[in-house]
Formats: C-alpha cells, structure tokens, sequence
C-alpha cells in the first residue's frame, strides 16, 4: 500500500483547499472515462461528451498525450500540479503552470506513468501546450457554467469533514475521505492501496483537495505542497428536493443549506457509486 509520514505539525497546519484546476481536471478524467457515477453526472456527460470526443478525434496528438499521460496507475505529474496553497488562485492561474512546464520534464513525467519509454509521436516540444489548451476547453465548455453550484458542493463538504475533525479527530475526516484512504496510526496515512515506497512530507504543506466527480488523485511539489484530491460527499444533481429546515437555511443562507441537507441525507444510505 502506498503511505506517508505525516507528522503532527504538518497535519495540524493542513488546509482545505478549493482548486478550479483540479476540478477541471476531474471532469477531464470523467470525460475521458465516459462512465457516470451517478444520475446528475449521466446528464452531464450526455450533454458534453460528444463534443469532447469530437474535439480529441480532431487532435490526435493530444488524444495520445492525454492516453500516456494517465498511465498505469500513475498520472504523469505536470498534468496535476499540487495548489500553492497560498489564497485560492483561478484557472488560469492554475493552468498557467501546466502550460509552463518544460518539454523534457514532461516526457520525464509520462514516462514514469507508462512505466516505459515515451511513445514517438510525442517527441515534441508543445505537450504542455496541448495538455493546457485541452484543460482550457474542459473548463470553459463544461466546468464554468456550473461552476458556482459546483462550488458551494465543494465548500459544504469542507464544513461537515471540519465538523468531523472537530468531534472525532483527523482519522473520522480522513477514513471516509476517498478509497483505500485511512489513518494508520503512528504518523502514517495510507493514501491508497498500491504498492508504492513511503513518503516523508513533514515540513511541507499539506492539502485536502475536493473535487465534485467521482476522481482522486495525489499530487505534489516535493518538500514544498502536497495535495490529496478527493471526491466531495455531495452529488451534482440530486432526483426530488429535500426540504431544508428553516432555522438552517437562516444560518447558512439556503443555497448551503440544501447543499448541507443533500450531504446528510447521501450519507444516511448506502449508494451504488461510493
């Protein structure tokens, strides 16, 4: 199983980080997979996945990039920046550092994903291009639209995994937080069931990161940012209306509200997609 060191200062001083990127990037991911995890997601794809493989059938070139690029359990690490952490930045912010990327750090990285040598037609100068400008359309065509419903899913799964933490420590925050996620105990969080050597992260900082499709991923800056991208509790689209109590929606304001109620009532039964 794969696990990092993580000491008490590190995990005491982590964030929540909310990352336009890695949402974009989860979307990609869905798009790419062409399988919904659950009803709001099948309406989603069915609306923008023609398009999409409309647009790779055109590109070729970035239809292999992105291929190699998610590798054998492995996703080739400049297309998954780490966030700064430093106040939330925009997508084009986020993006900026994927595009900015040199060539042969990029052939490094997707080579390490296919764990193998780097497929010819890819021996070229503007991968970080191509990956950047695929995002770009990712985001602009399916993300931004719905981003602000999107982000308040993802901001009301942070106030219940906070709450979490607040009665029952890090490990009820963290063992539910994605598969094959759970705290070990003695500094040790297994952050997947693969068979990947220890990390040592204390003294860098670490970020939880929500994303709304069903994706997770690991990404880092080593020594520096470390990022754990998991998917939210919440759903995009929900069948029916639950009501929100009054006294919540006073609280919150109703749009949390309903998002909050969502979360509660996706947790209280079992689903086919978790």
């Amino acid at each position: 199983m794969g696990w990092w060191l993580v000491n008490a200062d590190t995990l005491a001083e982590s964030r929540f980080v909310i990352s336009p990127l890695a949402e974009a990037t989860a979307c990609l991911f869905t798009l790419e997979r062409a399988s919904a995890a659950h009803p709001g997601e099948r309406e989603w794809l069915d609306t923008h996945l023609p398009a999409y493989r409309s647009r790779l059938a055109g590109d070729p070139i970035t239809a292999l990039l992105l291929k190699a690029a998610r590798g054998r359990n492995w996703i080739a690490d400049f297309l998954t920046p780490a966030p700064t952490g430093e106040g939330e930045a925009s997508f084009e912010e986020e993006v900026a550092r994927v595009r900015a990327t040199p060539p042969e750090t990029a052939y490094a990285d997707i080579e390490v994903a296919l764990r193998g040598p780097l497929p010819e037609p890819l021996r070229r100068t503007d991968l970080p291009e191509r990956a950047a400008g695929l995002l770009e359309w990712v985001w602009t065509r399916t993300v931004l639209p719905d981003w602000p419903r999107r982000r308040r899913i993802m901001e009301a799964d942070i106030v219940a995994r906070v709450g979490h933490v607040s009665q029952g420590g890090w490990a009820a925050a963290l063992n539910d937080m994605r598969k094959g996620m759970r705290w070990l105990g003695g500094n040790r969080l297994q952050i997947n069931t693969y068979d990947y050597p220890p990390r040592q992260i204390g003294g860098a900082r670490l970020m939880f990161v929500p994303v709304t499709p069903r994706q997770a991923w690991t990404a880092w800056t080593a020594g520096q940012h470390y990022a754990l991208v998991y998917p939210c509790s919440g759903t995009l689209a929900e069948p029916g209306r639950a009501p929100v109590p009054e006294a919540l929606g006073r609280l919150l304001g109703p749009a949390r509200a309903r998002v909050l109620v969502l979360l509660a009532r996706r947790r209280a039964r079992p689903t086919s997609w978790r």
